[in-house]
C-alpha cells in the first residue's frame, strides 16, 4: 500500500490498472454431477430430498474464494514487460534511486529487460576503443545487478551477446544489429529476474563480439519482443508459455529528465503526440546544451514505440523521480493533465516531471460541413454520450453554423465548435464561439487523446495569438486573436469536474426549451486576459471590485440566453 499511495489513483485508474495486471480468471470447474445413493433392502422414504444443486453452488463458491485469496498471494499480478535504458553515469545514491524505482515496478507487475549506458561511452566505438568500452559496460552491468539485489531483487547480468550484427548491405538508417536469441532472457523473466544487459554483438563470421550503442539495442529488443507470432521461435524446447514478454512500456532514466517544452518555458512536456508533435518539437528544440540527448532519445521511442503494441507508451524520466514511474504504470497518464492551465500546475514540481510519449493521433481542423464523414461522427458521438443523435435535424442545425470540427484519428475524438448568434444580433455583433461537443470513444479515454484533443482546441480558440499555442493542428497554427468558449452542460454530469478545472468561470443556466438545470462554462481568450493584466500593471486601466473589465460586462446574460435556447440533439429513449 505504501507503493500505491504514490501514484494516487482514481477509480478509473484502478480500474484500468487491474485490467491491466490482475490475473487473468480461470474458467470455471465443470459441475460436478452428485448421484444419489439409496439404502439396500429399504424401500425409499417420501421425505423431500433436499436440492443437490445449491449444495454444490455453495461448495463450489467457498472454494472459489479461497482459491482467489490464495493466488492473490501467490501472484499478485499478471506480469507485463518493459525495456528500460539507463542512460548514466549515476553516483552510487543516484543509482540506488533507480534501483527503487525498478523494484517498485517490479513488485506491481513490471519486469524491467535493463539495458546499461552512460553518455561517457561513445556512440560509434572504434577498434581501439573496444577493450576500455567493454570493461566500462561490464563493470556497470555488475555494478546495477549487485544494487538491485542489496534491496532484495532478483537480478540476472548478461554477459554473452544476444544480438548479432546484420548484413552490410542494410538499408541506410536502418538498425546495424537484431536479436539471435531470447531464450536466456525468456528464462530469467520467468524465474522472476530482472535482466541487466551490456550492448554486445557478435559478428556470426568471426564470431567475435563487439560493443554496440544502447540505442540500437534497444531496437533491435523492441522489435524482436513486439512481435508475438515471433516468440515460439525463441523459446527453449520444452519450456512453457510463463510471462508475457510483448513490452507494454519503454522507459528512459537519465539525469537530463524529460523533454524540454517552449510553450512551458523549458520545463519538460508532459504527454507528446508522436503523430502530431514530432516534428514541431524537432524544429523547436533550443536545448542542446542542457539535454543534448533529448532529440536522440525521442527518435529512439519514436522507433521503438513502432515495433510496440498500440497502447504502450513510453516515459523519459530524471533520475530524481523514482516514483513517477508507479505512477505512471498505475494510472498511465502524466502526474499533471497536460491540459490544464500552466498556471495551475506547481512550478516546484514540474521541473522534474516526467515526458509520457505516445503513439498518439493525427489532429486535423475541418471548417467545410460538406468534408465531413457524418456517418463516422454519428457512430462517435452515440458512442461517446450513450445516446441516439436525432441526426437529421442536428447536422440540419449543425450545416446552417458550424464553425470548425477538431477530428483526432479516424473519428476517434472530435471537438465540433459552433459560432452562434442570437436572434437580435446585428452583423457588427461577433457571434458566440460555442463547443458544440466534445467527444471521445469510451475506449479511449483515459489514454491521453482527450488532453490532446483540448490542447487543439485551446490553440484554435481562447489560446490564440500566445506563441504557446503555435501547434501544428492543421486549423490556424496559433496565429490569430483570442476568442472566449462557451460550452454547456447538464448540471449531474460526472464530467464537470474535469470542465470546472479547465474553465475561467461557470454559471447555472437552464438549457432548451424543458428548462433542465444546466452548467454554462466559458474560457477567456488568454491574449485579452495578458493585455488587461498588463494595463493593470502599467496604470493604464484600473480593474473595476468584481474584477469584470469594461469589454466584458454583459456578455454572461448574452451567452446564457443564445446558449440556453439551443435545442437537445438526442432522441428520447
Amino acid at each position: 500500500m505504501s507503493i500505491l499511495s504514490h501514484a494516487q489513483p482514481s477509480a478509473r485508474d484502478s480500474r484500468f490498472y487491474l485490467r491491466a495486471f490482475a490475473p487473468a480468471p480461470k474458467p470455471p470447474d465443470p459441475p460436478r454431477v452428485r448421484k444419489r445413493i439409496e439404502p439396500i433392502g429399504t424401500a425409499a422414504t417420501p421425505a423431500v430430498p433436499k436440492d443437490p444443486a445449491r449444495l454444490d453452488a455453495k461448495v463450489d463458491e467457498r472454494l472459489a474464494e479461497r482459491r482467489a485469496v490464495v493466488e492473490s498471494i501467490l501472484n499478485p499480478v499478471h506480469q507485463h514487460t518493459a525495456l528500460v535504458k539507463l542512460q548514466g553515469p549515476f553516483t552510487d545514491r543516484q543509482l540506488g534511486s533507480v534501483a527503487d524505482g525498478i523494484l517498485y515496478l517490479r513488485r506491481l507487475g513490471l519486469v524491467s529487460i535493463l539495458v546499461v549506458d552512460s553518455e561517457d561511452w561513445p556512440r560509434v566505438v572504434t577498434p581501439d576503443a573496444q577493450a576500455d568500452v567493454r570493461r566500462s559496460m561490464i563493470a556497470e552491468t555488475m555494478r546495477v545487478t549487485e544494487m538491485l539485489e542489496e534491496r532484495g531483487a532478483r537480478a540476472r547480468p548478461f554477459y554473452e551477446p544476444m544480438l548479432r550484427f546484420v548484413d552490410a548491405d542494410v538499408d541506410a538508417g536502418a538498425c546495424p544489429v537484431e536479436v539471435e536469441q531470447l531464450a536466456g532472457l525468456r528464462g530469467a523473466i520467468e524465474n522472476a529476474e530482472i535482466p541487466v544487459l551490456p550492448a554486445f554483438a557478435v559478428d556470426t563470421l568471426s564470431q567475435r563480439s563487439s560493443c554496440v550503442s544502447a540505442d540500437d539495442a534497444l531496437r533491435a529488443f523492441a522489435h524482436a519482443l513486439g512481435h508475438p507470432e515471433e516468440k515460439a521461435a525463441w523459446l527453449p524446447s520444452g519450456a512453457g508459455v510463463g510471462a508475457d514478454v510483448v513490452p507494454v512500456r519503454m522507459l528512459i532514466i537519465n539525469r537530463e529528465g524529460g523533454i524540454p517544452s517552449p510553450a512551458r518555458g523549458g520545463n519538460p512536456h508532459l504527454m507528446v503526440n508522436l503523430e502530431s508533435e514530432h516534428e514541431h518539437i524537432r524544429e523547436t528544440f533550443v536545448w542542446h546544451d542542457t539535454h543534448a540527448t533529448a532529440l536522440r532519445n525521442l527518435e529512439l521511442v519514436r522507433a521503438c514505440l513502432a515495433e510496440m503494441p498500440p497502447t504502450s507508451s513510453a516515459v523519459i524520466v530524471s533520475h530524481r523521480s523514482p516514483k513517477s514511474l508507479v505512477a505512471n504504470l498505475i494510472t498511465n497518464r502524466p502526474a499533471f493533465s497536460p491540459s490544464l492551465h500552466h498556471s495551475l500546475l506547481p512550478s516546484a514540481e514540474i521541473k522534474h516531471t516526467p515526458t509520457i510519449i505516445r503513439r498518439g493521433r493525427v489532429v486535423r481542423v475541418v471548417r467545410a460541413f460538406d468534408q465531413l464523414d457524418l456517418d463516422a461522427l454519428t457512430t462517435l458521438l452515440e458512442q461517446s454520450f450513450g445516446h441516439r443523435l436525432d441526426r437529421d435535424a442536428y447536422f440540419e442545425r449543425l450545416r446552417g453554423c458550424l464553425d470548425y470540427v477538431i477530428i483526432a484519428g479516424d473519428y476517434d475524438a472530435a471537438a465540433i465548435v459552433t459560432a452562434e448568434r442570437g436572434p437580435a444580433d446585428g452583423p457588427a455583433v461577433a457571434p458566440v464561439s460555442y463547443l458544440d461537443k466534445f467527444a471521445v470513444l469510451p475506449s479511449l479515454q483515459g489514454d491521453g487523446t482527450v488532453d490532446f484533443l483540448w490542447g487543439a482546441l485551446r490553440d484554435e480558440s481562447f489560446g490564440l495569438g500566445l506563441l504557446d499555442a503555435l501547434n501544428p493542428n492543421g486549423g490556424k497554427g496559433g496565429y490569430g486573436k483570442g476568442i472566449d468558449l462557451v460550452w454547456r452542460s447538464r448540471a449531474g454530469n460526472p464530467v464537470n469536474r474535469w470542465y470546472f478545472e479547465r474553465s475561467s468561470g461557470f454559471s447555472k443556466i437552464e438549457m432548451g426549451r424543458g428548462g433542465t438545470a444546466g452548467l454554462l462554462y466559458w474560457c477567456d481568450a488568454e491574449d485579452r486576459v495578458e493585455r488587461l493584466k498588463s494595463e493593470a500593471t502599467a496604470g493604464i486601466t484600473t480593474l473595476a471590485p468584481t474584477l469584470i473589465a469594461d469589454e466584458e460586462r454583459g456578455r454572461l446574460a448574452h451567452w446564457a440566453e443564445i446558449i440556453g435556447a439551443i435545442p437537445s440533439c438526442w432522441l428520447k429513449d
